[in-house]
């Protein structure tokens, strides 16, 4: 997983307006630091969230954001609509509007789903969230029109083969929770995916509704809207 490297003499140069040799006079100055620590590598690999300082000044320093948000029905998984309010628009002065430009979304709700959304301006972590190989599972609450039925628990783990892509979606566990209510359990997501699982059966889903990903669970305490910053397991941190 990347993070958008880059050699450490050439963000001083662009940052300070200097040539590379003038930086590599700096470094053996001993007038840079990353991270805190003097530097003495011109080729050293620095990324974003590195705080880079020259004299003391700090002229690089951007903090990673992890943010969690209870998405409502009628707003968009997108950073900019015409039509629509976004899951930025809902961060409101929480954050400030450079913070806000530089976040993406992990793992896309459509306008009518509701639940958890993830942002972050790491693409490690949404790399890491949404790769197939690190198997992470997503958790729904489907409200469907009709009963559910012993039968679906079979049907969703064997995986549901779709003409128009030419795949079978991957094993989901289905949990009845009561007649008209279901937990779905998947490692992916395919364009309406679990709509159109239960579109086999011919019951149409009333309400979808997220509750995790991974171990990143909805706050109970948050209310539809809302949005709070959350920090990395230590786990997590070391993987990425």
């Amino acid at each position: 997983m990347s993070i958008n490297r880059a050699r450490l003499d050439r963000v001083i140069s662009e940052k300070c307006a200097v040539n590379r040799k003038k930086v590599r006079l700096l470094l053996a100055q001993k007038r840079i630091s990353v991270d805190g620590i003097i530097a003495t590598d011109i080729a050293q690999a620095v990324n974003k969230f590195s705080v880079i300082s020259l004299d003391n000044n700090i002229i690089q320093q951007h903090k990673p954001l992890y943010i969690m948000l209870y998405k409502p029905i009628g707003v968009v998984c997108a950073t900019k609509d015409d039509k629509h309010s976004t899951v930025i628009d809902l961060l409101g002065t929480s954050f400030t509007d450079d913070e806000k430009a530089s976040l993406h979304i992990v793992g896309r709700l459509d306008l009518n789903t509701s639940g958890l959304v993830l942002l972050t301006n790491d693409s490690r972590w949404s790399e890491y969230l949404t790769s197939p190989l690190s198997k992470v599972s997503k958790h729904y609450i489907v409200t469907l029109k009709n009963p559910v039925t012993e039968d679906y628990i079979q049907a969703f783990s064997q995986g549901m083969y779709f003409a128009f892509e030419n795949i079978t979606t991957k094993p989901a566990i289905l949990k009845i929770l009561s007649p008209y209510q279901a937990e779905v359990s998947l490692m992916e997501g395919r364009y309406h995916q679990i709509k159109r699982m239960f579109g086999r059966f011919n019951n149409p889903v009333v309400a979808l509704h997220r509750t995790s990903i991974g171990d990143y669970v909805l706050d109970e305490n948050l209310m539809v809207g809302e949005s709070k910053s959350i920090a990395l397991n230590n786990d997590l941190m070391r993987i990425l």
